[in-house]
């Protein structure tokens, strides 16, 4: 599928503006402009159908669902559905990926596998503002060894007076710091500005380094092209709730390269990542899968399988990551142009203080679209003011639904599967009509 014959819209359900509380809109049963998919992604077709399709196996069948299913789909088996698809998505083996648990939760599994310090090299190496969630895993990991966090965990910050970090400040620091880096452990694309880090270099240089190299794709899987076996990345997890679909909450994944096949066991083993063959057997000693696999523990919801699946559907329809990640550029660049056509938008190289008194953003996100996903973000002055939060209300109440980040910032992105010209055009719009509004 050309890029031309995205947006699938007629894919996926969107709410109404009168539904998201879009009172100010003049076409209250239109779908509102929703561009916050990196946060939580909408509903498919698909996967509503799928789900429901569960729903009635369940009452139908019952426990012989796990075996026998009217559509083909036992739910000894439903993951192995999904895991071609998470395959082609980051750029892996089959037998690499497993469809499984949650995100944090899988982090710690690969922690508890990969993280291995020892008294020369004990460091993990991180982004300064990593989402909370990853801070909380390394700092409770170093704990369980044993290890300070004020000198095992090392954090790499922008320069000051920049808001994403340089490829280059990494790579040295791995020069620098690798004989004493155990992990070196970021996000493939960051929350928070949207930057989309050299993964192919971070990594190629970290195992220079004798380092392992994990990542957090939470916003990265399917939203930018990954290739991970071929990169040698050692472990990745990912949610897949936002560019996914899957719904809230919903099932997460993981990555292990299989050149770790014979040397990393599960830690913590559960039935689930027992050969299938023998797995209802119920045998005394675990016998895993090898591979990703074997990490599962439990059985995994088969409703959170069949919403994940719908909408890994209509990504394979879409021709997965290589047309969508066209169509992203083109919507993003898009985005881009209008916002800083806006009276109020500063070029951030502009941003001299943060004491500004004047109301304005600026764009932190890099300006590069290979060193950025299918997000803005936009940067509210004065810093600390409040002011973002009263112009995000207002958007909302245009129906334009993005992603607020506390104090200051408003992520909004534009998802090719299911946005197109005119949210871009209606987000710009709204904006400078809510500024309008706040600072009069």
């Amino acid at each position: 599928m050309s890029p031309a014959q995205l947006p699938l819209l007629s894919h996926f359900y969107l709410p109404t503006n009168a539904q998201v509380g879009g009172t100010l809109r003049p076409d209250p049963d239109s779908s509102c402009t929703y561009l916050c998919g990196n946060s939580l992604g909408p509903l498919s077709h698909r996967s509503s159908t799928l789900v429901q399709e569960e729903l009635d196996v369940w009452r139908t069948r019952a426990v012989v669902g796990h075996f026998s299913h009217p559509q083909n789909r036992p739910w000894t088996k439903l993951a192995d559905e999904v895991s071609p698809l998470f395959a082609d998505l980051v750029g892996a083996k089959e037998g690499e990926v497993a469809c499984m648990g949650t995100l944090t939760a899988n982090l710690h599994l690969m922690m508890n596998s990969f993280y291995k310090p020892t008294p020369g090299r004990y460091k993990i190496l991180c982004e300064s503002k990593a989402f909370p969630s990853d801070q909380y895993a390394f700092t409770s990991q170093v704990l369980a060894h044993g290890l300070d966090p004020a000198t095992a965990i090392l954090e790499i910050s922008p320069r000051e007076g920049e808001y994403t970090l340089r490829e280059s400040d990494i790579l040295d620091t791995i020069a620098k710091e690798g004989h004493s880096i155990a992990l070196v452990l970021f996000s493939g694309v960051q929350y928070y500005t949207g930057q989309f880090f050299a993964m192919e270099s971070i990594t190629k240089k970290a195992k220079e380094q004798g380092c392992i190299c994990g990542w957090d794709l939470a916003h990265a899987i399917g939203n930018v092209p990954l290739s991970l076996h071929d990169w040698g990345v050692d472990f990745a997890v990912w949610c897949t709730y936002k560019y996914l679909n899957s719904g809230p909450g919903g099932i997460a994944g993981l990555f292990m390269h299989e050149k770790w096949n014979q040397v990393e066991r599960p830690r913590f083993a559960g039935w689930w990542g027992h050969e299938l063959s023998t797995r209802f057997d119920m045998p005394p000693e675990f016998s895993p899968i090898i591979g990703a696999q074997g990490f599962q523990q439990s059985n995994p919801s088969v409703l959170a399988l069949a919403s994940l699946l719908g909408s890994l559907q209509v990504f394979k329809e879409a021709g997965m990551m290589a047309p969508l990640r066209e169509r992203s550029i083109e919507l993003t660049l898009l985005l881009e142009s209008l916002l800083t056509q806006s009276k109020y938008f500063v070029p951030a190289s502009q941003v001299k203080s943060q004491a500004n008194s004047k109301v304005c953003f600026t764009i932190i996100t890099p300006t590069n679209p290979l060193e950025r996903g299918s997000q803005l973000s936009l940067l509210f002055l004065p810093v600390g003011s409040g002011t973002m939060k009263r112009i995000f209300d207002v958007l909302c109440q245009h129906g334009v639904i993005g992603d607020e980040r506390e104090p200051d910032v408003i992520r909004l992105a534009p998802i090719p599967l299911y946005n197109s010209e005119k949210d871009c055009q209606d987000a710009a719009t709204y904006l400078e009509k809510a500024i309008d509004t706040v600072v009069s």
